[in-house]
C-alpha cells in the first residue's frame, strides 16, 4: 500500500476504533491499531538510527568484522536457543538480529519494536554465567515480542507521530527514539510480564535454568555494581520482589531451575577484551 493510502486507511481504522475499540487482534491477544507490519517498519527505522548513533561513537561492534566473530557466535547461539523455545510469538515475523555496544560502564540491554536486540559489553562482563545472561535476554525479547516497546512509545509520542516514524516521514522523532531507547521506561506491569515471559522462554529451551533472570537480580542485591545502576531498575526498583516473582513463576510452571552448566561464558567475556 502506498504511504499516503496507508495513512488514510489507518485514520479510518482509528475512527472505527472509537466505536469498536479495536481494528486487529495480535498473537498475544492484544487489540492494537499499530499493526505487526508497523512494528517491523518502525523497528527497521529505529535500528538503523541506533546503529548510526553508536557507530559514530565508535562503540558499535560490527558483526561483519572478523575480529568480532567469536563474540557474535557466542551471543547468537544463546539468542537462538531462546528463539527456538517454541514460546516466542513473533519468532518468524521479527528480525531478531543482534548487536553489541562496546561500553563496559553500562549494565544494559534493549530490544526495539520488531526484534532488533542490543547488548552492552558491560552487562556481558558483569554477569557470572550464561543462564543469568539468557534470563536478561529473555526479558528483553519479551519486551519486543509482547510489544511493550511499541505500546510505551505510542504512549510517549502518540499514535500518529509513531506511525509517521514507521513510514519514514519523521526523522527528528526517529532520532529522539533511537537515542532514548536504551533508557525507555516501562511501567511495572510490563516489567513484571517481561520477567514472567523470560521464565517461559527459558523453560522452553529445556537447557537454561528458567529462573535465570533471578540470578541477575540476586547479583544486583549483592551490591557488586561498582557504582553502575542497571536500567532494569529504573521503573521497578525492588530486585528482591523480582527474584521472588521469577522464582514463584518457575515453581508454578514446574520448569528446570538447575543451571545449564554451560562452560563457554568466560570465553564470551574474554572475546570482548
Amino acid at each position: 500500500m502506498l504511504p499516503i493510502l496507508k495513512k488514510y486507511a489507518l485514520l479510518g481504522c482509528l475512527a472505527t476504533t472509537l466505536i469498536l475499540q479495536s481494528c486487529t487482534q495480535d498473537k498475544n491477544g492484544d487489540r492494537l491499531i499499530f499493526s505487526i507490519e508497523d512494528d517491523i517498519n518502525l523497528g527497521a527505522q529505529v535500528s538503523q538510527e541506533v546503529d548510526s548513533t553508536y557507530r559514530a561513537k565508535g562503540q558499535l561492534l560490527d558483526p561483519a568484522n572478523p575480529a568480532n566473530k567469536a563474540a557474535y557466535d557466542h551471543l547468537n547461539r544463546i539468542v537462538n536457543r531462546i528463539l527456538s523455545s517454541g514460546k516466542v510469538s513473533y519468532r518468524n515475523e521479527f528480525a531478531w538480529d543482534t548487536k553489541i555496544i562496546k561500553d563496559d560502564n553500562v549494565l544494559n540491554a534493549f530490544a526495539t519494536p520488531g526484534g532488533h536486540i542490543y547488548v552492552f559489553s558491560g552487562l556481558i562482563k558483569y554477569l557470572d554465567n550464561e543462564d543469568q545472561f539468557a534470563g536478561v535476554l529473555g526479558h528483553e525479547i519479551a519486551h519486543a515480542d509482547q510489544r511493550h516497546s511499541t505500546k510505551q512509545l505510542q504512549r510517549q509520542y502518540g499514535l500518529s507521530i509513531l506511525l509517521s516514524v514507521a513510514l519514514g516521514d519523521n526523522p527528528g522523532t526517529l532520532t529522539q527514539i533511537a537515542t532514548s531507547l536504551a533508557t525507555l521506561k516501562f511501567d511495572r506491569d510490563a516489567e513484571t510480564e517481561a520477567d514472567a515471559y523470560s521464565v517461559i522462554y527459558l523453560g522452553g529451551t529445556n537447557y537454561y535454568a528458567c529462573n535465570g533472570a533471578a540470578g541477575f537480580f540476586e547479583k544486583i542485591l549483592s551490591g557488586d555494581q561498582q557504582g553502575r545502576t542497571p536500567e532494569f531498575l529504573s521503573t521497578h526498583p525492588d530486585p528482591g520482589n523480582r527474584v521472588q516473582n521469577i522464582n514463584n513463576k518457575a515453581a508454578a510452571d514446574g520448569c528446570k531451575t538447575q543451571l545449564s552448566g554451560a562452560t563457554t561464558y568466560q570465553d564470551f567475556k574474554n572475546s570482548l577484551k
